[in-house]
Formats: structure tokens, sequence, C-alpha cells
């Protein structure tokens, strides 16, 4: 940019945004969201880890809990015009991938770059495993550090240094006129002397999302399906205003697309402070029609499961006539929040309680991330785990049917907490009355919820009844597999609770030999029990009770942990490697 050019720039800025903004942008444009040193990557570096840095020994055996699958972009179907479309929103994906990182651990990326050459073998597992991670933390070891001695701030890169959540919280009593900027998701918070300043992700992240904007643009135009073309352009145009909810509204219009993404900063995961800042997130996505059609028997019955939820009438709005968008889809790419640790195997988008309002959610099923998870993973965990007759009925179609039913329920029960009166007027959004605690929560809701549905549908004829056995076996199967994240996971955190609690009612029990097996005569009243416990706390917006429930049934079992070992060799997931490279900025 010409001198004239900056200064009408910075003129510019500070006319509409003010000179205390003006400052916040330049540092987060050239302090936290950035590297501290500058690096070059890919031939041109050459630094290396220090040799003194502290690094976890067992490198080698922490990556081999993460079998590396491959998850190739299959053209064969494919003009090369849409070939062309996917591999410009693979490009896109690309600056989400930067900022995530950013999001997650600035040091982390800065130490990944690195080691960009070396061929050391332990840089190379280093690297690796920051990779996986996305960061300096394992995910798997409750964030301990494996590099380094550093602990995880509560608050990543979301956050100033050492603020606290009580601190915020009393900030924010003193200041209510500064509590929407400081709690919305898109923003970034940083001390700028005795004040909090709350910096738009469009601002702070503005050096990605303007290249990333283009390239949705220049997607769109290869694009023959005009629905998804003009979805593209208001994508683009949401990264450069924070506002989604237009673009949200026309993903849910797509009919059957035969291309979709993934494409914002939907998840909250990251945010260990308030639980509510989004981490950036894609996937690229080519529709799989055949397993598709197999989604539209449910796709009619989602209203009458929101009215059979065991929940007060007034805290489970109704669904008839809504939009339940389902795809299956086989995902080539993807980065951010999508592609490191915990790989998901289904969606159910967008979060924002105003679209679920006025037109439903989306569930999206990756079918190779499906396929992998249930080959690698869980059925040899279950077999590991189960009782022989029992872990012969965990299957890859009963696993898919209680994911479909999963994702289904993310978007079932309340979509607001009331307030202690109970008036409508005064509900608030359950991810800020929750808290942090809100994301194991959100999951646990939808696993449990889920179970509950698919006994419906076996009670009203939907679905076979001599099947249930095999999906009661499937979602326990499913347990196992999980709960080896540990609890610093929020998938983990809720199906550690989960199966605490259905071991407590006698559901799930332990033998003398190490193996566990169901009690499918008392797993239906204990599942539709904490599904009432769970919809509660959501509709109630009462976050001691949620931080007590969890911490009552949070912690791994001894006998757990000694049946797990047998596990051990065992994947705890996939490491996913696609036909495009990987690229952070």
């Amino acid at each position: 940019m010409k001198n004239g050019h900056i200064k009408s720039f910075l003129a510019h800025f500070v006319r509409h945004y003010g000179p205390v903004l003006f400052f916040i942008l330049l540092m987060v444009t050239f302090g936290s969201t950035q590297p501290k040193k500058t690096v070059m990557a890919g031939s041109a570096a050459k630094s290396s880890a220090p040799a003194d840095l502290k690094v976890a020994a067992d490198l080698g055996q922490r990556l081999a809990r993460f079998r590396r699958v491959q998850m190739p972009f299959r053209t064969a179907d494919l003009s090369a015009r849409e070939q062309q479309l996917v591999h410009k929103l693979v490009d896109a994906c690309g600056y989400l991938e930067s900022i995530y990182w950013r999001q997650s651990d600035p040091e982390g990326l800065t130490l990944y770059l690195s080691l960009a050459s070396n061929q050391n073998r332990r840089d190379v597992q280093l690297r690796r495993y920051l990779w996986i991670n996305a960061s300096r933390f394992d995910l798997i070891d409750e964030n301990k550090p494996f590099v380094g001695t550093q602990a995880i701030p509560p608050g990543r890169g979301f956050y100033s240094a050492n603020l606290t959540r009580d601190q915020l919280e009393q900030y924010v009593k003193e200041h209510p006129d500064r509590k929407s900027a400081i709690y919305n998701q898109f923003t970034i918070v940083r001390w700028h002397h005795e004040q909090l300043e709350a910096v738009p992700y469009r601002i702070a992240f503005r050096a990605f999302l303007e290249p990333a904007a283009k390239a949705l643009r220049a997607a769109a135009k290869l694009s023959d399906d005009a629905a998804f073309a003009k979805f593209l352009q208001l994508r683009a145009d949401a990264l450069l205003s924070d506002d989604y909810f237009p673009s949200d509204l026309a993903w849910l219009e797509l009919k059957n697309p035969k291309f979709d993404i993934i494409f914002a900063p939907y998840e909250t995961y990251m945010d260990g402070l308030l639980g509510v800042k989004g981490s950036y997130g894609a996937a690229v996505m080519v529709r799989n029609e055949r397993e598709s059609k197999k989604l539209e028997l449910f796709q009619k019955y989602v209203p009458q499961i929101q009215d059979a939820l065991p929940l007060a009438a007034e805290d489970r709005p109704s669904k008839h006539g809504l939009e339940t968008p389902m795809e299956v889809m086989d995902a080539p790419f993807r980065a951010g929040d999508l592609t490191h640790g915990y790989q998901a195997v289904a969606d159910n988008l967008p979060n924002d309680p105003r679209v679920h309002e006025q037109k439903g959610s989306k569930k999206v099923f990756f079918k190779n991330f499906m396929d992998a998870r249930v080959n690698y993973v869980i059925l040899p965990v279950a077999r590991k785990l189960m009782e022989p007759e029992q872990a012969a009925k965990v299957s890859g179609e009963s696993y898919l049917l209680s994911t479909i039913m999963h994702e289904i329920c993310h978007g079932l029960g309340p979509a607001y907490a009331r307030t202690s009166s109970g008036k409508s007027a005064g509900k608030v959004d359950i991810r800020e009355a929750i808290g942090p605690a809100f994301s194991g929560l959100k999951e646990a809701k939808a696993d449990v919820t889920g179970m509950f549905a698919l006994k419906w549908l076996v009670d009203h004829d939907a679905l076979p009844k001599e099947k249930l056995e095999e999906y009661y076996a499937s979602y326990v199967g499913g347990l196992f597999r999980t709960v080896r994240f540990g609890t610093a996971e929020a998938h983990g955190q809720a199906e550690m609770m989960e199966f605490n609690y259905l071991s407590q009612r006698g559901a799930i029990g332990r033998n003398t030999s190490g193996r566990y097996a169901i009690d499918y005569e008392k797993m239906p009243g204990a599942l539709a029990d904490l599904a009432k416990e769970l919809l509660e706390i959501e509709a109630t917006g009462d976050r001691a009770r949620a931080e007590n429930w969890f911490k009552k049934y949070g912690t791994m079992p001894e006998e757990l942990k000694a049946s797990l070992k047998a596990a051990s060799d065992v994947p705890v997931d996939i490491d996913p490697v696609f036909s495009f490279p990987e690229r952070v900025r």
C-alpha cells in the first residue's frame, strides 16, 4: 500500500472507530494475533526447537493414539469446473485455519512454523503433534503442555493473558454498557490501560478475512447452483461484518446442494472463561446422494419429538413448520476447529437461537469421517470393553442413527433460558447463562435426548423394535470411545457424566473380568430422567446447577481407568490426511 493510501486509511479508521480502538487494532494486528517473531515457512524456514526446550519424552506414543487416515478428494464424477470450485473453497479455508491458530495458541503457531524444514526426529514428531492439537496443549491429557511448561490459558487467544472470569464479571457489573460487546461471540477482549476493550473479529482478523471473502466470491462465480452462489456471496459479506444471520438463513434454504461448506466462527468449545467466543472452523463438502436419501424418514418426525420431550411445554417451542435440512456429505477438506483434536462426524448448525426460531437448523453428517471412527475406534474399543454378546450388537448403522438423533436434538429443547420470573421477555442466551459449562451440557443434552428420541421412534413404529438393543449397545460403545479423551474436552465431559449417571442407575455395570454390560430394561428410564435434568438446566439457565451436576458425575472411576487399559492399543481418534496441503500462514 502506498504512503498516501496508508494515511487515508488511518484517517478513515480513526474517524469512524476512534483512537482507542485504533490503538487496539494495532496491538491485535502486530501483537497477540500474530506470531511474536517473523517466521519463514517451507524451504526458507531454518530454525528449529531449541535443544533444551522441554518436550514430552513419549511423543511417539502420543502420536500413535491418532491413526492417520486418508480422506481423498474423489474427482471421478466431477467436471473440471466443479473441481475448480472445490479448490477455490479449499483456498478460502486456509485463511480460517490461520485465524484459528491465533485463537487457540499464537505461541504454538510460532513454534509450529519454525519447525517446517527441520528433519530431526524429535522436531518432526513435535510438529505433527502441534498440528493435531493446534496448540502446545494435549487435548487427551487434560490440556497439559506437551512442550514447554506454560499452563493452558483459560481464555486462549480470545482474552488478555491472565484475565480471569471473576475480573470479567466484576468489570461488566461496573460497566454494564460494555457487557454486550464483551460477551459478543465475535470479539476478542483486551486490556487497554484500566479499561477492557472488545475488538470485533472483522477488525482483529481483517488480514485473513478479506482474502477469505475474496476466495468465496470467486468460488461463487464457479457455481452452477444459483442458491449456493448467493449463499457464498452472503457468507463473504458476513466475514467482513460479523453479521452471520442473513447468510445463515440462506444456508438453511439450500435444497439438496451438491456442494456445501461450513465456514464461520460457530463453536465456543475453546473459550474457558465465558464460554461464548466463537472459533473459526471450515469444511468443504460433496453430497453423498445415496446416504442422504435415508434421512428423509427422520425429518418428518422432528416436531413430534420436540413435543414429546420431558420438559414443560412453555420451555420447548414448537418446531412445526420449521426447516430441518439434513445432508450426508463427504468432506475432502476441513480446517480450523473441524480438523484439530476431536474429529467431528456430524454437526448441527448454526447455533444462533434466532435462526432456530425462524428457520430451524441444518444437520450435516460427514460420511467419510463417520466410517473411519466406527472402523478404527468404536468397534475395536467395544470388543475390548463390553461383554462379547453385547459388543457384537455394536454396528456402524446403529451408531449412525444415534449420531443422527444427536444432531437433531442439538436443535431441540429450549431455544433460550428463562429468567427466574419465567417471563419470555427476560429470556437470555443459554450459552451466556450457563458459561463455560455450556459446551459439555450442550453435547450431553444432544446425546441423551437423542437416545430418548430413538426410543420414541421405536415406540411409534418408525424404527424396528428388534433394533433397540443394537441402538443402546452402539451408544454405550460410543461412550467408551469418547471418555478416552478425558474431561478437558466438551464431548469427553459430556459422556463421562453420562457414563457415571447410567452406572449409578444400574443401566451399565462392570463384571469381575473388567468388562461392561448394559441392563436393557433400566436404560430407557435412566435416559429419560437424565434428559429431563439436562433440558431443565438449559431452560432455567442455572449455571450453578450445571456446574454441580458435572462436578458430581464428571470424574472417571478408577475401575473404568483400569478397564480402558485393555484398549490402550486402539487409536483414540483419527488424524485425517487430505489430498490438499496443510497450510497455515
